[in-house]
């Protein structure tokens, strides 16, 4: 298989997370106060997150947010991760496009989830708290913080979506094996979870549904905060070491890439590449377009509304301003678990808004092929969230072919898939469907939302 990597050096893990707020010119409503319909105050989410993470959530006038010494001595572990010219891929797919992946699935945990965990987990171990809870849709994040509230001694336990809880095994063992506590979300440990399971008893659970579980457990622990894994400004700019590395990176390889793909979720690894080359259209009039692919079974960017909606199910979160399908959306059950989520981050909504990136919808069954094609020609087997964003890549390799033309591509290998065997194992047994969402279905809980915009 031909590949070239493209190498750094440990003095090259960036200093500082990139803001991407401070220059948009259409920065993202505030987040609202659900009692008062009023901006949030920083007191208003002390109970709930830690009180440095809650300063990057609200920042938006420092471009640059410097990333503590302790951190970076973390990422060491595994960062800078490398990128990689797909010389296989380009020959399987006979496209004259160059393309590239940024492969993130080297980290300890397998995916990009850990950039995050390791900065939220230092920083409320900083602030003295000894408890932290979290939700999990695939279990990358689960996994992840788990590892990381270990390194910094914090005890946790994760809400995992049930469908996900039962699909995936192994990275709830991955978590156990860190030490923290499991819980299939619904569940009957909370009064979110108990209220759900008496109206819907087969309900297999939502990630608003665990986010709802994992708020109201920090809430009643003493010295307890929760940590998220996508969709907030603060989560997505400690992912921003992926694309300010992947800018040197591309220039050691002497290209600059015309297009950026990423899987779509809540937005932690798509903002983590794009934002930093988003930079330069901002600042230095490039024209990058940047991709967020999402899976067709669960369309926020593509098909749903642009509204204030909560963040879980429950209603516990702040009002936040999104592309939503409605917070009591329930998804398919897809494989590709930690993309199944109702919203988008309010950053990336904006841009979305605006026509500043675009967005793209992946049917299930188009996911496994292009995974399959990319195992075979890389010989990485990738997450299926990741594999979203390698078809996504394949219809822009297409055009690139068709229109006779020599483009860029760069995209983000979230994670590697040798945890998520059982969904290839559906997939080759022809058990795997499509799911098509009908207006109807989608009506169902975004005609409901309180129409604040």
């Amino acid at each position: 298989m031909l590949t070239k990597k493209f190498l750094l050096e440990e003095k090259d893990i960036p200093t500082a997370w990139y803001n991407i707020v401070a220059d948009m010119e259409n920065k993202p409503l505030p987040p609202l106060n659900p009692a008062t319909k009023q901006p949030l105050n920083p007191e208003d989410l002390y109970p709930v997150f830690a009180k440095a993470l809650i300063a990057q959530e609200l920042n938006r006038t420092d471009p640059w947010i410097e990333i503590p010494d302790e951190i970076r001595e973390m990422y060491r572990i595994w960062r800078p991760t490398p990128l990689v010219r797909a010389y296989g891929f380009e020959k399987a797919l006979d496209t004259p496009a160059h393309i590239y992946f940024k492969n993130e699935s080297v980290s300890p945990v397998g995916s990009h989830k850990l950039n995050s965990a390791i900065a939220q987990a230092y920083f409320c171990k900083k602030e003295g708290i000894t408890n932290i809870t979290t939700e999990t849709g695939a279990g990358q994040w689960g996994a992840a913080m788990s590892y990381a509230a270990k390194a910094f001694g914090l005890e946790l336990a994760v809400y995992m979506v049930k469908i996900s809880y039962e699909q995936k095994p192994y990275r709830r063992s991955i978590m156990q094996t860190f030490g923290a506590q499991v819980i299939a979300s619904p569940s009957m440990s909370t009064k979110a979870g108990r209220k759900i399971l008496t109206e819907q008893p087969q309900y297999m659970g939502s990630l608003g549904t665990a986010i709802s579980e994992a708020i109201e457990l920090a809430l009643q622990t003493p010295n307890c905060r929760y940590v998220l894994g996508s969709v907030l400004n603060h989560v997505v700019l400690h992912q921003t070491v992926i694309g300010l590395e992947a800018e040197k990176q591309m220039a050691m390889a002497g290209e600059y890439p015309d297009v950026v793909v990423a899987c779509f979720g809540g937005g932690s690894n798509f903002g983590g590449i794009a934002f930093p080359f988003l930079r330069h259209n901002f600042t230095e009039g490039k024209d990058v377009r940047v991709i967020a692919a999402e899976p067709s079974s669960c369309p926020k960017l593509t098909r749903g509304v642009f509204q204030y909606d909560f963040g879980d199910e429950a209603g516990y979160t702040p009002f936040l301003p999104m592309y939503t399908l409605g917070h009591t959306f329930a998804p398919p059950h897809i494989h590709a678990g930690g993309l199944r989520y109702h919203g988008a981050g309010t950053i990336i909504s904006q841009l979305n808004k605006d026509g500043l990136i675009e967005a793209v919808d992946i049917k299930q069954l188009d996911a496994f092929k292009a995974a399959v094609l990319f195992a075979q020609a890389e010989s990485i087997i990738p997450a299926p969230e990741s594999s979203h964003a390698i078809a996504a890549v394949i219809r822009e390799a297409e055009k690139a072919k068709e229109e006779g033309v020599q483009k860029t591509i760069l995209f983000n290998l979230s994670g590697h898939g040798l945890i998520d065997l059982a969904s290839y194992d559906s997939y080759f047994a022809g058990d795997l469907l499509n799911y098509e969402l009908t207006e109807e279905d989608l009506a169902k809980s975004i005609d409901p939302l309180e129409k604040i915009l």
